[in-house]
């Protein structure tokens, strides 16, 4: 069982510190755990390479400080995409997989990881030793339940095939990119997914802030979109600005806010277990709260979705 909301520890780390430069600190971020825990907001969610591992690292303290066992939190993290440049420093070899396990087990200074991704698949392992390594793993009580992210359905369906082949326990969440402005998810993804029962946690849910109205005037750009280098310019079509501007209809219709708009289409989703939200900002995460109580119409969710056209695909690397 997870809340509703996963609370994305991404954007906690040391500022100035690649990948993820644009970070609040460990000292500023005690007031969004704060919200987050007092909310009920028990699933979160970090990976090895956020921060070079400072992310792990604070998440792991935060556990330790705002619950009181170590079982009143779901925790996941992830593995595969480089921490350095190493030859086995990423990838889902055998090899890395135990040893990027063992590193972040370190980092957050638990016993065990609730729910382990595939960040990316990256590097070149055959899936049956991604699949034996996961599965060592679980064996050894270090992870209770895998999930896989952002790849194609057939790589994810033939992995749980081979996982299954093999006894093992099969992914059981899919940490995908999808929102108003990214639907490419519910081609094939999504509907596999439904189908075997496995809990879609999509990032981005509000479009990188974009569905925030952070972008006042097309072409223009957040401020992390401007100092954070994995950004990939993902949004500011045509198209993206008429779903945006349809968001800020209904919510000024509604007395809402627009990313709190964003946030109630997704879980207006049968098929969503939890968004994952990251926030710089207290008051963000408030917002995206209270978008739990937004029930959006069938009208208003038709008109969200009506400009949407099919797009490129995106997230996967």
């Amino acid at each position: 069982m997870v809340s509703k909301l996963c609370l994305g520890c991404m954007s906690f780390g040391v500022p100035g510190r690649e990948p993820h430069s644009w970070v609040i600190t460990e000292e500023a971020a005690q007031d969004v755990f704060k919200v987050a825990t007092d909310a009920g907001m028990y699933f979160w969610d970090t990976a090895n390479m956020y921060g070079a591992g400072a992310s792990e690292e604070i998440t792991g303290r935060a556990i330790k400080r705002y619950f009181p066992s170590r079982t009143d939190v779901v925790l996941a993290t992830k593995m595969a995409n480089p921490m350095k440049k190493g030859p086995n420093d990423s990838g889902i070899s055998r090899k890395h997989i135990i040893e990027a396990c063992d590193g972040s087990l370190q980092r957050l200074g638990l016993d065990y990881i609730d729910l382990y991704y595939v960040h990316r698949l990256v590097g070149a392992a055959p899936f049956e030793e991604a699949c034996a390594g996961l599965d060592h793993l679980l064996r050894q009580g270090k992870v209770l339940y895998l999930g896989a992210s952002s790849m194609w359905a057939w790589q994810f369906a033939k992995l749980r095939a081979i996982q299954l082949e093999i006894g093992s326990h099969p992914f059981v969440a899919m940490q995908n990119f999808y929102n108003l402005v990214y639907r490419e998810e519910e081609r094939e993804m999504i509907p596999y997914c439904q189908s075997e029962g496995v809990g879609v946690v999509p990032w981005s849910p509000i479009a990188r802030g974009f569905l925030a109205g952070n972008r006042p005037k097309q072409g223009e750009l957040t401020e992390r979109a401007r100092i954070d280098k994995m950004h990939q310019g993902y949004f500011g079509s045509k198209q993206d600005y008429e779903i945006l501007r349809r968001v800020e209809k209904v919510a000024a219709d509604t007395g809402h806010k627009p990313a709190q708009i964003a946030y109630a289409w997704v879980l207006s989703k049968p098929f969503i277990t939890a968004p994952i939200v990251g926030v710089t900002k207290p008051w963000q995460l408030e917002e995206a709260i209270a978008a739990l109580d937004i029930e959006l119409t069938k009208s208003q969710i038709s008109y969200l979705e009506k400009p949407y056209k099919p797009v490129a695909v995106q997230g996967h690397s």
